[in-house]
């Protein structure tokens, strides 16, 4: 029996918990209400901020209260191109300009978008990252989905009542930038979560690891595993469809995807 394995003991917390005392808050779009799903209301951006272990700037945005004498104020994921004092406006009637707030039925195809929700009313979960965004593909007005085009590059059918904000998420070209010191991947994880440094499983003991051991740093047997493997075993390529390079065709179209998104 070898030891509690690094994966196991993260799924425990402990040091392993997300370093969440300096951010600002959940970024999501509004609840969806009655404004939004018939007609569109107006906010204003009253700041544009930086988040803590986040790569994209955050805009706080100010809505008045739909019925009471009050603000209402909320936290987006910025587009590109906002700024402080801009109008947002959010519904189904919202012009189509850089950080407004649609549902995806409502834009035409070839939109680039961000924030997109993946269930109605889920407030964004798709294409959140700096610089991510997603491109709108075809609609089908009939079923009343929409066909997406996600930051990976995998193709999505939504439903068109779901919401996102046009545009594509500010801080772009991040991670071209080298890091070129351990210092500063040091302190970009330090506010994002205790997972760095990485030791290799082969660099390990066989207790440690189960590609650990042995004279010369191999793993020993294939690094594919089960999808039902035991927690201590289940480490590795987990119910790979394929590994290996793309190779012929595939590597043709891998390759032209990637010219196409770049």
């Amino acid at each position: 029996m070898g030891r509690v394995i690094r994966t196991q003991r993260k799924g425990a917390g402990t040091v392993f918990k997300s370093h969440t005392h300096h951010r600002k808050g959940p970024a999501k779009l509004r609840k969806v209400d009655y404004a939004e799903r018939n007609g569109y209301t107006k906010g204003v951006v009253s700041d544009i901020i930086h988040d803590s272990g986040r790569g994209a700037p955050l805009a706080k945005v100010t809505f008045r209260h739909p019925f009471r004498y009050k603000h209402e104020k909320e936290l987006f994921v910025a587009a590109e191109g906002m700024y402080t004092g801009q109008f947002i406006y959010c519904g189904k009637k919202a012009q189509l300009a850089i950080g407004n707030v649609l549902p995806v039925g409502s834009m035409p195809e070839g939109t680039i978008i961000s924030c997109l929700e993946q269930k109605v009313g889920d407030r964004g979960s798709i294409a959140r990252c700096s610089g991510d965004y997603s491109l709108i593909v075809a609609h089908n007005p009939d079923a009343g989905v929409t066909r997406v085009k996600l930051p990976s590059g995998a193709k999505k059918i939504i439903p068109s009542a779901c919401r996102a904000m046009v545009g594509q998420v500010a801080g772009g070209g991040r991670t071209e930038k080298p890091m070129l010191k351990a210092g500063v991947a040091y302190h970009k994880y330090k506010a994002k979560r205790n997972c760095w440094p990485k030791v290799r499983g082969v660099a390990m003991n066989p207790v440690e690891h189960p590609h650990g051991g042995g004279n010369h740093q191999h793993i020993g047997h294939a690094s594919t595993v089960r999808r039902d493997a035991a927690p201590g075993q289940k480490v590795g390529l987990i119910a790979a469809r394929r590994t290996g390079r793309l190779r012929g065709q595939k590597g043709l179209q891998a390759l032209r995807e990637k010219e196409n998104k770049s």
